[in-house]
């Protein structure tokens, strides 16, 4: 089975959909998925993404599933440095949570004292949990570490949603801290994460990524990517994000 996971085009978060070049990203990206066989599609209850995912729907005559844990990842924490302002829990600065040795595993990135009093951990499983009732749905039931092969298949899935809840799912396949995904990888607008099931032992199998962030799309049509998501790349570039 493969799974390809896309964040939606660029946003334009104030009205919760896509700004101008987001609908050009989403119109490039539907003209690589309508190229596709895809079993099912399912998409974020949010704009930006079922706007992202209406026009390669439109084009297919298909319609998405629309799953509420798809949504941007949401279990808001009270940083350390940050007063009493709630933030996203992955908004930390990086000399701060490399401090946190607990970041860097997986069974216990939640633990840390910010995290916990913000049930992250628990919004997370919930996640996670709901994402393996869906993959059993398709034949892949999880078991400990690993997924026990119901109905072996070689079907495409294509999840549309959103970066933080994009790193949730993939650091709960590969057993990463999702802090490490949060924070050293960095997945653009309309971008495609490819995942696939390997099954060297019969009815065990195990899912491994074989492309990260792919913008090949944009690239082809000669649009440059957006940089949400990024801050700025040297101090002195003003023009981009600092914080």
């Amino acid at each position: 089975m493969r799974l390809l996971i896309i964040r939606h085009g660029d946003p334009d978060y104030e009205r919760d959909t896509l700004t101008e070049k987001g609908w050009r990203e989403a119109e490039l990206l539907a003209d690589r998925l309508v190229k596709l066989r895809v079993k099912d599609f399912y998409v974020s209850p949010l704009g930006r993404a079922k706007d992202t995912a209406s026009l390669t729907l439109k084009r297919l005559n298909r319609t998405a599933v629309e799953c509420e844990w798809l949504r941007e990842f949401s279990a808001p924490i009270h940083r350390p440095d940050a007063g009493d302002k709630e933030i996203i829990p992955w908004d930390w600065l990086p000399a701060d949570w490399t401090k946190e040795e607990c970041f860097f595993r997986r069974d216990s990135w939640h633990t840390q004292s910010a995290m916990a009093a913000g049930q992250v951990g628990k919004e997370y499983e919930r996640v996670t949990g709901q994402f393996d009732a869906l993959l059993a749905r398709h034949g892949y039931e999880r078991e400990g570490s690993f997924y026990r092969v119901k109905e072996p298949n070689r079907d495409t899935l294509v999840f549309f949603c959103h970066f933080g809840l994009e790193c949730v799912l993939l650091s709960h396949l590969t057993h990463l801290s999702p802090m490490i995904l949060w924070h050293h990888f960095c997945a653009a607008p309309t971008s495609v994460t490819s995942v696939y099931t390997e099954e060297r032992r019969e009815g065990i199998a195990s899912f491994r990524i074989s492309c990260f962030g792919d913008l090949s799309h944009l690239y082809a049509a000669g649009e440059e990517p957006s940089n949400s998501a990024r801050f700025c790349e040297t101090f002195q570039c003003r023009e981009e994000r600092h914080d």
